[in-house]
C-alpha cells in the first residue's frame, strides 16, 4: 500500500453499483463532462478547488479526491496510523453507494472556472536589456504630466536597482541600495507615478498602505505583510521577490503621535518595525496571508536587494518648514517679513531631515531613506495637460465611450480652462478633475443614446459653469441646444 496511486484504475459504476464498461461507460463520462464543464470541482476531504490542487481523482457517486489527500490516506494506512482493512475478499459489485447521497460540493456553492491565461515567457534580465533612465522617463512621460525632477529621480533609482540586482558586486565593492522618500501634496501624482512604473516595467512591485500597519501582537497587519504582498506579486517566487520594489503609501500616517500617554502601536512602533526591512535582513513572511498563524506556511525572504519607495502628503509639513525658515525673523536690519513664504508654491522642496523629525519621523527611519525629494503643486496649465495629453487621459476615456455610440466628443479650450479652475478651487489635486467631469457628463451620457441622429457633441465653458448647453451636431444638421 506504500506505492503511489497514479496507476490505479478506478472503474465507473452505475446507480446500483454495477461496473460499467465499453460504450456505456463512455456515454456516462461524456454526460458528466457536459454537466460539470465550466465549474470548479472540490476535493471531498480538504475542500480545495481543482484550480489550486490540480487534477482530481473521480470516485463513484461523484466523489472527488485530490492527489495529496489520497496519498496521505495511503501513507497513513501503510504506516500503521489507520486500522488496516483487508478488502481483497470483499465483493463491492453490489454495494449501494447511493445511500451516501451526493458528497460533492452543492451547486449553490460552486464557482465558475477561470479562463486559462497564457503565461508570457519573461526575458532573462541582463546588462544589455536594462532600460536606461531616459527610456524609463520617456515611458513615464506618456502617462504622467509634469513632475520632471521626480520622474528623473525614480528612473535613475530603478535603473541602478536593476544593475545592483544583476551584478551584486563590482570589483569587490558592494553597492548599497538607495531607498527613497517621496513628499508631495495630495493629488500631485505620487501613487499614480509608481503605479505607472509598475505597469511599464518587468519587475515585481507591490503597492501597500501604511495606515493598516501596527506593532506585532496588535490588531492590524504586521510590517512583514509588506513583504507578503511583494511575494504574492512575484507569484510566490522568493528569488524573484528578493529583487523587487515595494511602494509604501501614506507613510506620513505612521508619524510619532504627539501628546499621548498610551502606547503608540501604529506610529513610532511601526517605524521601528520597518527599520530591519529597509536596512536588509532575512524575515519570515506568511505565504498567501497577511498574518502568521499555524495554518499558513512561512517563507524566508532577504530584503537586502528590495528597493523601498515611501510616499506621503505630510500635511502641516509646510508650516514646519516655514517656521524654520523664519527663525531669524526678529527685529533689526536682518529681519524678514513673517508673510514672506505665504505665496511660496514649492515650499516642500526645502524640506530637511530636521523638518521630518519635527513632523514625527524618528531619525533611524529617516536615515534609511537617503533620497528625499518632493513633488510640485499642480497649476492651471498642468491641469489642462492632465485632461488631454496622457495616453489614458480622462477626456480620451469619455471620447472612447461615446465613439462606441458613433458620436464625436469635443472640448473647446474655454471648457478645459473652466474645468482646471474649478479643480484648483477644490484643492485636492488631479483627483478633482474626475469629480468635475463626472458631474457635467452625466446628462450627456444619459441623453445621447436616446437619439441615434446625434453625430457630435461640443462642450463649452458656459455648459461647465451651468450657464448654457453644449453644442450638438446632428448628422448633417447643427442643433444649438440639448434638452435636459
Amino acid at each position: 500500500m506504500s506505492e503511489r496511486y497514479d496507476d490505479m484504475d478506478f472503474k465507473e459504476v452505475d446507480e446500483n453499483g454495477n461496473n460499467i464498461t465499453g460504450d456505456a461507460s463512455k456515454e456516462l463520462t461524456d454526460d458528466k463532462k457536459n454537466d460539470e464543464d465550466g465549474y470548479e470541482q472540490y476535493c471531498y476531504l480538504c475542500k480545495r478547488p481543482e484550480s489550486m490542487v490540480g487534477r482530481l481523482i473521480h470516485l463513484p457517486n461523484d466523489i472527488y479526491i485530490c492527489q495529496d489527500c489520497m496519498q496521505k490516506t495511503f501513507d497513513g494506512i501503510s504506516g500503521g496510523n489507520m486500522q488496516f482493512i483487508d478488502i481483497s475478499n470483499l465483493d463491492m459489485s453490489n454495494f449501494d453507494f447511493s445511500r451516501f447521497g451526493n458528497m460533492n460540493m452543492p451547486k449553490s456553492q460552486r464557482v465558475k472556472k477561470k479562463a486559462k491565461k497564457e503565461k508570457k515567457v519573461e526575458e532573462e534580465l541582463n546588462l544589455q536589456n536594462i532600460p536606461a533612465p531616459h527610456k524609463i522617463k520617456a515611458m513615464l512621460d506618456d502617462y504622467v504630466i509634469g513632475q520632471e525632477y521626480a520622474k528623473k529621480v525614480i528612473s535613475v533609482a530603478v535603473y541602478n536597482h536593476y544593475k545592483r540586482v544583476i551584478t551584486n558586486t563590482m570589483d569587490d565593492i558592494e553597492i548599497d541600495k538607495s531607498n527613497m522618500l517621496m513628499i508631495g501634496p495630495t493629488g500631485c501624482g505620487k501613487t499614480h507615478l509608481v503605479k505607472t512604473l509598475a505597469r511599464l516595467l518587468n519587475v515585481p512591485l507591490a503597492i501597500t498602505d501604511a495606515t493598516s500597519l501596527t506593532e506585532a501582537g496588535y490588531i492590524g497587519d504586521d510590517v512583514e505583510s509588506v513583504i507578503s504582498k511583494l511575494l504574492a506579486a512575484a507569484d510566490n517566487d522568493v528569488e524573484k521577490a528578493e529583487r523587487g520594489i515595494v511602494f509604501i503609501d501614506e507613510i506620513d500616517k505612521i508619524a510619532k503621535k504627539r501628546n499621548t500617554n498610551s502606547r503608540d502601536v501604529s506610529g513610532e512602533s511601526v517605524q521601528q518595525g520597518l527599520l530591519k526591512l529597509l536596512e536588509g535582513s532575512e524575515v519570515e513572511v506568511p505565504v498567501g496571508a497577511t498574518s502568521k498563524n499555524a495554518m499558513v506556511p512561512l517563507a524566508t525572504v532577504n530584503t537586502r536587494n528590495i528597493l523601498f519607495i515611501c510616499g506621503g502628503a505630510f500635511p502641516e509639513l509646510e508650516k514646519i518648514v516655514k517656521n524654520r525658515l523664519l527663525k531669524s525673523s526678529t527685529m533689526g536690519f536682518n529681519s524678514e517679513l513673517k508673510d514672506k513664504f505665504d505665496d511660496e508654491d514649492d515650499l516642500l522642496a526645502q524640506t530637511t531631515m530636521e523638518d521630518l523629525r519635527e513632523f514625527g519621523m524618528i531619525p533611524e527611519f529617516i536615515g534609511r531613506l537617503p533620497i528625499v525629494y518632493s513633488l510640485k503643486h499642480l497649476d492651471k496649465d498642468s491641469m489642462i495637460k492632465i485632461l488631454k495629453e496622457p495616453k489614458n487621459a480622462i477626456l480620451k476615456q469619455y471620447q472612447k465611450l461615446l465613439a462606441l455610440d458613433e458620436v464625436d466628443l469635443e472640448f473647446d479650450d474655454s471648457a478645459l480652462e473652466a474645468i482646471a479652475e474649478q479643480a484648483l478651487e477644490k484643492k485636492t489635486g488631479a483627483r478633482a478633475l474626475r469629480a468635475i467631469i463626472e458631474k457635467f457628463m452625466l446628462d450627456i451620457m444619459y441623453q445621447i443614446p436616446r437619439d441615434e441622429n446625434i453625430g457630435r457633441v461640443t462642450i463649452n465653458r458656459d455648459y461647465i459653469e451651468g450657464k448654457g448647453v453644449p453644442v450638438l451636431e446632428m448628422r448633417g444638421v447643427e442643433v444649438p441646444k440639448l434638452s435636459s
